[in-house]
């Protein structure tokens, strides 16, 4: 059996962008923090994240059937660490705008994209929520990085 430790160590050396996947169902919205997204078709256009089986975000959005992902900027590692521990999230200094879906989207993020949940596979500890996206906008900046256990930042 291979060795998850190792896994984690070797796919640390990947770097990735940084999100906060949102969501709102009834007026509560939620956020978390994720690598785990990509671009899984453009034809038809679909995005996926993977959500830990644990985490409270999976039965959130499976209630929502949305969510947005903000690609954040590397000035909101801030942000990415609110977001990425247990418990309770404050969004209040956040600036939000609803998008199509209802998703709160952040103002000031480097893009988003907006997506009405379409399938959920079950993939060992984590479910994979595939979404057909609605809505997207890209802005000027750099990204927030993430590598080997660590943010970074692009050098120009």
């Amino acid at each position: 059996m291979f060795d998850s430790a190792l896994q984690r160590q070797i796919m640390g050396r990947f770097a990735t962008g940084v999100t906060l996947v949102t969501a709102r169902s009834d007026e509560k919205i939620l956020g978390m923090t994720a690598n785990a997204v990509l671009s899984l078709s453009l034809d038809p256009p679909l995005i996926l994240v993977s959500v830990n089986k644990k985490n409270q975000m999976r039965k959130f959005l499976k209630k929502s059937n949305c969510f947005a992902i903000n690609v954040l900027r590397d000035d909101q590692e801030e942000i990415s660490r609110r977001f990425a521990t247990p418990g309770p999230k404050d969004f209040s200094d956040l600036e939000l705008v609803e998008s199509k879906t209802g998703s709160p989207v952040l103002v000031n993020a480097l893009a988003f994209i907006d997506c009405q949940i379409v399938q959920v596979v079950p993939g060992g500890d984590h479910d994979m929520f595939i979404g057909k996206p609605l809505a997207g906008e890209t802005r000027d900046g750099n990204p927030l990085i993430f590598y080997s256990g660590q943010y970074t930042q692009l050098i120009s």
